[in-house]
């Protein structure tokens, strides 16, 4: 039996519970009984079970001895009543042998309280396996618990030649229907969407989930609204935007997406609060005229050039998606 594989497959329980378990981390689980029986788990909707128990009750239910099997299980087990009792507790009283986790907790209700119950249970722990995947896909989740804000996603249409809008401010489309399918499923990740009071001026958009399955984030526009906006109801916000994210942040906002204009845009990249950009690049020219990414006077010189670090490159039905993300980290 492969620790590698059986994480593996606990990843991918954990992506597909990633749209429904916010603010809580999308964990996956799979128990692997002493004779060789396998079951599967992933984290419920806020209030309902999480990943271990889930996959527990999946071995009761199917007759199965739990007595001595193996847990694999993405995220530390968590050890403190929140909505849901311990899960730790139903480990140990399970009477499981061993636990395999990817990354411990970074809650503070948690952060390694759950191995060390474990441990002084007698189970045996190991830490580790496939940190770097399980890392990655809980990278919301972490930022949060690590920093108190949200994750900040900025997503961005672009030409070849960096121009998100016409000269007279006309963008739609820019991308094709695939692309705007692939912001959307941002959208659907996210808890909740920023946009200028430009940009609902201009587009009047209505920033909500539409052409993949899953929720709509809560809609936040940086100004003031019409009131008969497509975007209402929405939070209509006028005060700095690091004040934002801090609230944001306490009522357990995971991620944010970023898709406002050229002066939005702008303003969360020079104060240093994006935490991924996600361009999607259009195979088409606007020229100097139209108008650019980023509505700032910077770049006079090569000393002002910002560079980050490629997280993938991607054909997106006719366009091209380049994620990337800042060299270093944001300060706090």
């Amino acid at each position: 039996m492969s620790d590698e594989l059986q994480m593996r497959r606990a990843i991918e329980l954990a992506a597909s519970a990633r749209l429904v378990t916010s603010p809580n981390p999308w964990v996956g689980c799979v128990i692997v009984t002493a004779d060789g029986r396998v079951f599967d788990g992933a984290t419920e909707a806020p209030g309902g079970r999480h990943a271990e128990i889930v996959a527990l009750g999946a071995a009761r239910a199917a007759g199965a001895d739990v007595a001595g099997a193996t847990v694999f299980t993405t995220l530390e087990p968590c050890s403190h009543h929140g909505r849901t009792p311990p899960c730790t507790d139903a480990l140990i009283a399970a009477g499981v042998a061993r636990v395999v986790s990817a990354i411990g907790d970074p809650d503070a209700h948690v952060s390694g309280r759950g191995f060390a119950q474990l441990t002084a249970a007698g189970i045996s722990v190991t830490t580790g396996v496939l940190a770097d995947d399980v890392s990655e896909q809980l990278r919301p989740y972490i930022h949060h618990r690590r920093t108190g804000r949200p994750f900040v996603v900025l997503k961005m249409a672009s030409t070849l030649d960096g121009r998100t809008a016409a000269a007279d401010g006309s963008s739609q489309w820019i991308t094709g229907d695939a692309a705007r399918a692939a912001a959307h499923q941002w959208r659907a990740e996210s808890d909740a969407i920023v946009v200028g009071a430009g940009t609902v001026r201009a587009d009047d958009p209505s920033l909500t989930t539409r052409l993949v399955d899953g929720p709509s984030p809560r809609r936040i526009v940086l100004g003031h609204a019409p009131a008969s906006a497509k975007v209402q109801p929405c939070t209509e916000w006028t005060g700095p935007i690091k004040d934002l994210l801090a609230q944001l942040g306490d009522d357990g906002v995971l991620q944010v997406l970023v898709e406002g204009g050229a002066t939005v845009a702008a303003d969360f990249h020079q104060q240093g609060l994006v935490d991924r950009y996600v361009i999607y690049m259009a195979p088409a020219f606007l020229g100097s005229a139209a108008r650019p990414v980023f509505a700032d006077e910077r770049g006079a010189s090569m000393n002002d050039i910002w560079r980050g670090g490629l997280v993938s490159v991607r054909t997106v039905g006719d366009d091209l998606e380049v994620i990337l993300d800042p060299q270093q980290e944001n300060p706090s």
